[in-house]
Formats: structure tokens, C-alpha cells, sequence
């Protein structure tokens, strides 16, 4: 690859586009963010996608002279990369939607389609916190929960592209109702938005209706640290899901490594530790996986998106002459 070739890369999320120009050798230039603008209907997100990538393909050619190769997009939900389609993307409200080629034809350039989680797993092994490990898994703690299992520099996907959809497990019988029909998943105990709406809705409960601002789960875990009852039982309730959910995957899969992104993860410490216990107390007879927090942050989708479409432009190219 020449080294003025550049991509741009999209991470896709429920309420914000990051995306951003990279370079051949994966070196940001210019990072962007918007609003995907779901509530204007699922068209709406699509057009806001093109208008981004157009924009930031603009700038590539003001500064370089000539336009990106590709374009690289993860997107969350369940998603066929190989036939480039979003086959679920619930928060977005894409149901088999063809995205690859819908956003192909609006852009004018080749499009590498994703998924959100497993690029930023890929990212991960390969820019952060999984440097040199040949399996991990990884696990981003949003707005919902999903983890991607990387076995020599590859996240699988499964038969039909639907793997990792963790914060789907049931560890609560008869918990909290989510989204998917079901109650007591993963991601209704232990995602950072659960932990944040639980407590919230407790606080303003248990003080007669005063107008509590919403807390961050990040607040929630300095709460709970500093010895606020309320914030105490709702974390650990989150710890002692998640190692729920983490034991029965390393009983069945042995990642050896655990890679925790996401908004819960930025609790650091406050998190690891618990989990780590928590983790120790159910597996018994299995070894206990390392737990790590994530590196790259809210950059790991893009990031990964990045590397899908520098991989595929490298398996394409002619090689570059001496």
C-alpha cells in the first residue's frame, strides 16, 4: 500500500457516528463525531452515515490531493459481514437492511462492513490491551453488553454472525424485563446505562420524588466506594452478574484472557477486583481467566474499522513498487 492511501472508518452506535480519516500505517488524521439522529427513522441514520463518510472524504482529498480507497463501518447488533448486510440493529432500527451496498453506491467507494464489537476486539489485540495474546476475550460494558472471542488475530462471528451477544445470557431468573422479550439478561443488571438507570430510579424512590439528576455509571462506582448503601447493593449486584456470565463462558470456552471495555470498564479497579473475587468463588475446579481493562477506550470500534478496510485493501493491491 502507498503511503499516502487512507481509509475512513465509522463506528456506528446507538446515539453517536465516530468516525474518522486513517492513514495506511493505522495513524489517525482526523476524528469526527455526530449524532446518528435515529429518532428521524432508520433512513435517517443511514443518510447521516453517508453524510459523514462524504465529508470526511472531502477532507481527504483537500489535504492529500485524492480520496480514501475505502471505507470501514461497525455496527452493533447482528451483523453478516460477509454478506454485508445488518441483519439486526435494534437501537438503529435496521432489520436486514444491505448496508454494504446502500452506503457503497450513496459514497462512491468500496465499503467493508463489521461489527462493532468484534473490530474493537480485533483493535484491541492488535493496538491495546491484547498485544501478543493469541486468544482473548473481549467484553464492551455500554449501553448493552456483547463480547467477541479472538482466536489468532480473528473475532468469530458464528454461523449466522449473531456470536457474542453475552449481555443476552440469563443470570437473573425472573429479573429485570429487557429489550430482547426475555428477563434477567446479562445486560438489564450489568451494562453501565442498567447500572446507571438502577440506581437513579432507586434514589428518586427512596427520596419522595426530589429531582435527582441521573447518575453516570462511573458516579455510581464512586458512590459505592465512598459507602453509599444504595450505590453498594446496585454495584455489586452488577459485579456479581457479570462474573456470572463470565464463568459460564470460560467454563465453555477458556478465553485465558479477558479483555473489559466500554463505560463500566473505566471504573478501573473498582470493578476488576470485585469481578476477579467474585469470579474465584465460581470457579472452582477451572482456572481463572486474567482480567484486564481495555486500552484503546471509546476508539476501539473505530479503530477496528480502520483495520478492516486497510485488510481488505492490503489483500487487494497490487504490491508497492521498490
Amino acid at each position: 500500500m502507498l503511503p499516502q492511501h487512507h481509509v475512513v472508518a465509522v463506528d456506528l452506535g446507538g446515539t453517536d457516528i465516530k468516525a474518522a480519516l486513517v492513514a495506511h500505517n493505522g495513524s489517525v488524521i482526523r476524528r469526527v463525531r455526530r449524532a446518528t439522529r435515529r429518532e428521524r427513522g432508520p433512513e435517517a441514520v443511514l443518510d447521516r452515515v453517508a453524510q459523514t463518510t462524504q465529508a470526511l472524504a472531502a477532507d481527504a482529498v483537500e489535504a492529500f490531493g485524492i480520496p480514501p480507497l475505502a471505507v470501514g463501518v461497525a455496527v452493533p447488533g447482528i451483523v453478516a459481514e460477509g454478506a454485508g448486510r445488518a441483519v439486526y440493529s435494534a437501537n438503529l432500527g435496521w432489520r436486514n437492511l444491505p448496508l454494504r451496498d446502500l452506503l457503497a453506491q450513496r459514497v462512491g467507494l468500496p465499503v467493508v462492513l463489521g461489527h462493532d464489537v468484534r473490530a474493537g476486539a480485533v483493535a484491541e489485540g492488535r493496538l491495546g490491551a491484547a498485544r501478543g495474546r493469541g486468544e482473548f476475550l473481549f467484553v464492551a460494558l455500554g449501553t448493552g453488553i456483547a463480547a467477541a472471542h479472538v482466536r489468532d488475530g480473528l473475532a468469530h462471528g458464528g454461523s449466522g454472525g449473531g456470536a457474542g451477544e453475552l449481555g443476552h445470557l440469563t443470570v437473573r431468573r425472573g429479573g429485570p424485563a429487557c429489550g430482547c422479550g426475555n428477563r434477567g439478561c446479562l445486560e438489564t443488571l450489568a451494562s453501565a446505562s442498567a447500572v446507571a438507570r438502577r440506581y437513579t430510579r432507586a434514589a428518586r424512590r427512596t427520596e419522595a420524588g426530589t429531582a435527582t439528576a441521573p447518575a453516570s455509571a462511573e458516579a455510581v462506582s464512586r458512590l459505592a466506594a465512598a459507602g453509599d448503601p444504595l450505590a453498594r447493593r446496585i454495584w455489586q449486584d452488577a459485579v456479581e452478574a457479570l462474573a456470572e456470565g463470565l464463568a459460564a463462558y470460560t467454563v465453555l470456552c477458556d478465553p485465558g484472557l479477558v479483555v473489559l471495555g466500554g463505560g463500566l470498564a473505566r471504573s478501573g479497579a473498582a470493578l476488576l477486583g470485585p469481578v476477579r473475587a467474585a469470579l474465584a468463588g465460581r470457579l472452582r475446579f477451572h482456572s481463572i481467566p486474567n482480567l484486564v481493562a481495555a486500552e484503546l477506550g471509546a476508539e476501539a470500534g473505530c479503530r477496528g474499522a480502520a483495520l478492516l478496510a486497510l485488510d481488505t485493501l492490503s489483500a487487494t493491491l497490487p504490491p508497492s513498487p521498490p
